[in-house]
């Protein structure tokens, strides 16, 4: 079977079951609901609607459903997109269109476009974490064609004098517990309260507590060994033990002296698409149930379970939280709501916080919101053959404190050379897991110089799972235990755990005892390169132009884009010598500074990339402080390895004795290679050491959503519900589209507690029936200020009731040959799609059409059947019928069943059917039964 073919089938399947998923219709880029239940099986769809004005010839795979403001665009995948952590996303070049809903088939993905245009249709892509999704195996790459480079992986760092990855002196016991299951808000099945503890027997006193989080994964599996989603888990099936797959590093930490945690999510994971958040906030709320259980077990041993009374005693006020991908996003919430409350109606948890998170670790994380928490030190792995979130988005958890705290918490990258997403947890591993797994980097028949199977540095899944344990015990011991020789592990420093060999890991970090020396933005002069856009929309003013091969952690866009407010100094040379000169709005201080730490990108697989590094104060004082030298990361054009590497230069005490440090106006970097590009993304004074963390008083800002019916006529203005909690003011930046085109309005407002935030929204009414449509905002942290919730918006609500439907006959008594034909029609045009089924009963008497009676290719293209063995159309396809969908702005649409011509001589034959139309709940509601006869043509 050809892929058009294919595809022409998929698209057939897709029509029915994502109508229903397009009730939900929001506008680009929100978040949208998945179906409980399961989908209709595949009918056929609607004529293919050519892209119009917004350009013509859809791409293979792509079409345009409905018109005007129901229009909807429409992707049907050849082969099921995996359940993943990635969000799906439609892009038409460098534009987010939005994300769309998935089948639950996971092969076919709808957008309402809300009367959006889409652009040249020839630019449209899917991505997932910045991964194509459209082309040609699930690995082709967001940037271009990948190129061909030479890899060479980092030379081993020295070693550090301490190895946290070495076992313990205590001896380890393993227990589960399963509590009542609870419910959280938004979701309609509850969620279970399930664990495995692994703790040391003999510890003495009470011992600090680690809890991990797995994150979104199948949540099911069984009957054949087929991976499900959705929640409860169906009868026969059984859910995926995600919750046991990090038991190396929970015995590891175990043996030296913590007691760990590691909580199942199934339930969350199965219902996260009807939050907008995609469950953010929920798995925060399981997260502090069960640290709400521990601070009761921990009062009242008495009350706990075995597996937890067969361990030592967990100490609330030294809590370590190990989050896996969309649960690094959960344990970063949770440390938020630790510090400030979220609003009641969206916490699942409402009782007193009894525990001190001391520090987080994220693994392979999402961040959706870029909303990281600024006073809790972390440590973000990333892996950097990450097939799934694969943009490496994580980086934000380090980028996005910059600026809007003290500093003081220290946020470490650690960038783990041939790791992928999956192998962290063993139960998402071929040959370690119960349930199916797969290696998450895609293998497409190509092979990738980095991450294949077989190159030389690529780990396997052993090693990987030592080299994460390593560092999640080294993150334990500087965060929990306050072990300052573990810092130079994760600081920048350039040090190697013995016990992670033979995997190659690189460290950044902002925070600790740094101070700010530049931190690029709209008010910084730069000569000799330029300023660039992190997240831009063209070329020109982005730092990484669209075509390159490959992408950057740090550049990882976010709900809106063009996005202002992120910058880097982009440089490029011809020849040694020239200086590019970097100076901040105001003279800085480095007085105290021991060197001047950067994080500088060069390309991957670029080697002794060479800077000389100077400063001049105010009064024009000048000093060269030494020379620095920078490695590119190992890279294709399918890993995010344009990554900054830090590089320290000491201030030597001829600098200090010549230049004012409290007064610094410039940074001047000289090329020293002949030629090269590199970006700079911050500089920073540092000196050792590991500062204690006090979490500064902060204003919380939380986007919530409006519902309104959408009126009769008119335009009325609605204002998106902020609240403003917390303590203190701060600076926050909001994002609302601007009507009638594909940008946004940007403006930066100062909060405070209590304070009203004016977001206005004009909704228009009509008197057609359609489905909701939401407008919706965004948030982000500036400075003095958290975000919880960081998008919301009004939802206007559809007030007006479906119109009548009928089904009469055109042709419904026809010679074989002839297709009998009905049609289909609404008593008004409508602005969505209404979709029906026309499902085959048994006839009341007489013979009723088979399989042999009809068209076979019909038979085919529409139920996927043969003729043979003949049977009767009712018996044929159970279940199944023939999809019949009225386009928006249109009244009618025919169905046919076409019918062969055949020698035999016999009596006339029947088919009966009956429609059903699909509601706005997608429940099918009866309607008329239609008959049709077929005569004998000889």
């Amino acid at each position: 079977m050809t892929r058009r073919t294919t595809l022409r089938r998929v698209a057939r399947a897709a029509t029915a079951a994502l109508a229903v998923l397009a009730l939900a219709a929001v506008s680009p880029g929100a978040a949208q609901a998945l179906p409980s239940a399961d989908p209709p099986v595949p009918g056929p769809p609607p004529a293919p609607a050519s892209a119009g004005d917004d350009g013509k010839g859809l791409p293979e795979g792509w079409r345009l459903a409905g018109e005007g403001a129901g229009k909807e665009l429409v992707w049907a995948s050849p082969d099921p997109v995996p359940m993943g952590d990635a969000r799906v996303e439609f892009y038409a070049g460098d534009k987010l269109l939005g994300r769309p809903v998935a089948a639950q088939d996971r092969r076919s993905f709808r957008l309402p476009l809300n009367g959006a245009r889409i652009g040249p249709a020839k630019q449209l892509k899917v991505l997932a974490a910045g991964r194509r999704l459209d082309e040609a195996g699930t690995g082709a790459e967001l940037r271009g064609p990948r190129p061909d480079p030479v890899v060479r992986p980092p030379a081993p760092a020295p070693a550090n004098g301490v190895d946290p990855g070495k076992p313990g002196r205590y001896r380890t016991v393993t227990g589960t517990y399963t509590l009542d299951s609870v419910r959280l808000p938004g979701f309609p099945a509850p969620v279970e309260m399930k664990a495995d503890v692994i703790g040391p027997a003999d510890a003495p006193g009470k011992r600090p507590l680690a809890l991990f989080l797995h994150g979104r994964h199948y949540t099911c599996y069984g009957a054949g060994d087929q991976q499900g989603m959705g929640w409860p888990c169906k009868p026969g099936t059984k859910p995926v033990p995600s919750e046991k797959g990090y038991h190396r590093a929970q015995k590891l930490l175990a043996s030296q002296g913590y007691v760990t945690v590691s909580i199942a999510a199934n339930g969350i994971n199965g219902q996260d698409d009807l939050a907008e958040d995609g469950g953010a906030q929920a798995r925060s709320s399981l997260v502090r149930l069960h640290l709400a259980r521990w601070a009761d077990w921990a009062e009242k041993r008495s009350t706990a379970p075995a597996a937890v009374r067969g361990v030592a005693p967990a100490d609330l006020s030294r809590v370590l939280l190990v989050g896996h991908s969309r649960g690094g996003e959960g344990v970063n919430r949770a440390a938020l709501d630790s510090l400030s409350r979220p609003p009641a109606d969206q916490d699942g948890h409402r009782g007193p916080v009894r525990w001190k998170i001391r520090g987080n670790v994220l693994i392979g994380p999402t961040v959706f919101g870029q909303n990281p928490v600024p006073d809790v030190p972390s440590t973000t792995i990333l892996p950097g053959c990450d097939g799934d979130v694969s943009d490496l988005q994580g980086e934000i958890y380090v980028d996005g404190t910059r600026g809007v705290s003290r500093g003081a918490a220290l946020h470490s990258a650690v960038y783990m050379v041939g790791a992928n997403h999956n192998f962290f947890n063993s139960e998402w591993t071929p040959g370690q897991a119960t349930a199916p797994a797969e290696d998450d980097f895609p293998s497409d028949g190509t092979s990738d110089p980095v991450c294949s199977k077989g190159a030389g540095t690529r780990l396997t899944a052993s090693r990987q799972q030592a080299a994460g344990a390593t560092y999640i015990a080294a993150s334990a011991r500087l965060f929990v235990a306050g072990d300052d020789r573990v810092r130079p592990l994760l600081d920048g420093s350039g040090r190697r755990a013995p016990s992670a060999d033979p995997a190659r890991v690189l460290t950044h970090a902002v925070g600790g005892h740094r101070t700010q020396a530049l931190l690029p933005g709209a008010s910084t002069k730069v000569k000799g390169g330029r300023l660039c856009a992190q997240v831009a929309a063209a070329d020109a003013e982005a730092c990484l132009p669209s075509r390159t091969a490959g992408s950057s952690p740090h550049f990882a866009p976010w709900e809106v884009a063009p996005e202002p407010g992120r910058d880097a100094v982009a440089m490029r040379w011809s020849r040694a010598g020239d200086p590019v000169r970097v100076s901040p709005a105001r003279p800085v201080s480095l007085a105290g500074a021991k060197d001047v730490a950067l994080r500088v990108i060069v390309p991957p697989n670029t080697t002794g990339t060479r800077f000389d590094v100077s400063l001049a104060d105010a009064s024009g004082h000048r000093a060269k402080l030494g020379r620095i030298s920078v490695d590119g990361l190992p890279g294709s054009g399918r890993t995010a390895s344009y990554w900054g590497r830090e590089v320290r230069v000491p201030l030597s005490s001829a600098a200090r004795n010549t230049l004012d440090l409290k007064h610094i106006t410039t940074l001047e970097l000289t090329p020293r290679t002949r030629s090269g590009k590199a970006w700079l993304m911050d500089a920073w004074g540092w000196r050792p050491g590991t500062p204690a963390v006090r979490p500064a008083e902060l204003a919380r800002v939380d986007m919530g959503r409006l519902t309104v019916d959408e009126g009769d006529s008119g335009v009325r203005t609605y204002h998106v519900p902020v609240r403003v909690s917390g303590q203190g003011s701060g600076k926050v930046r909001l994002s609302v589209p601007k009507p009638g085109t594909d940008g946004f309005t940007h403006r930066t407002v100062t909060v405070r507690p209590g304070d009203s935030v004016d977001v206005p929204v004009e909704v228009r009414g009509d008197t057609r029936y359609g489905y909701d449509v939401t407008h919706d905002a965004y948030v982000k942290a500036v400075r003095g200020a958290v975000v919880g919730s960081h998008h919301g918006g009004v939802t206007a609500r559809n007030d007006d009731p479906m119109p009548k439907i009928t089904l009469e006959p055109v042709k419904d008594r026809v010679t074989e040959g002839k297709p009998l034909t009905w049609r289909m029609t609404l008593s008004e045009p409508v602005d969505v799609d209404v979709m029906a089924e026309l499902s085959f009963l048994p006839v009341d008497r007489g013979t009723e059409l088979s399989t042999l009676d009809v068209d076979p290719r019909w038979l085919e293209s529409e139920f996927g059947a043969r003729p043979r063995p003949a049977r009767p159309l009712s018996t044929m396809a159970e279940g199944q019928g023939l999809y019949i969908s009225v386009p928006a702005g249109k009244k009618t649409a025919e169905v046919r069943v076409p019918t062969v011509k055949d020698r035999a001589s016999e009596p006339d034959e029947s088919l009966k059917a009956q429609l059903h139309v699909y509601d706005e709940n997608w429940e099918p509601q009866p309607g008329p039964v239609v008959t049709g006869t077929v005569r004998d043509a000889s």
